[in-house]
């Protein structure tokens, strides 16, 4: 493994240490699993397309992409909502 230089903000850098430093980490292992546990969009979809094959074997519920967007959207308005208390 070799090292690399990030440039980010120092206001993103401080902030990131700081959140490291409440878990009792470093910032460079902070990162590390940070990268560990973010997924990609195409892992996202993958999973997202196992969670409704589950689904249709649990239940025989076949969610549909309509159905998808229109949670997603019942979602965002709620998150919109709640920020704006």
């Amino acid at each position: 493994m070799s090292d690399a230089n990030i440039r980010i903000p120092a206001g993103a850098r401080d902030r990131l240490a700081e959140v490291a430093a409440a878990e009792g980490m470093s910032l460079r292992a902070y990162l590390a699993r940070l990268a560990e546990m973010v997924l990609t969009p195409a892992e996202r979809a993958a999973r997202a397309e196992q969670a409704r094959a589950e689904l249709r074997k649990w239940n025989g519920y076949n969610l549909t992409e309509a159905d998808a967007a229109r949670a997603d959207t019942k979602l965002d308005l709620r998150l919109t909502e709640m920020r704006a208390r």
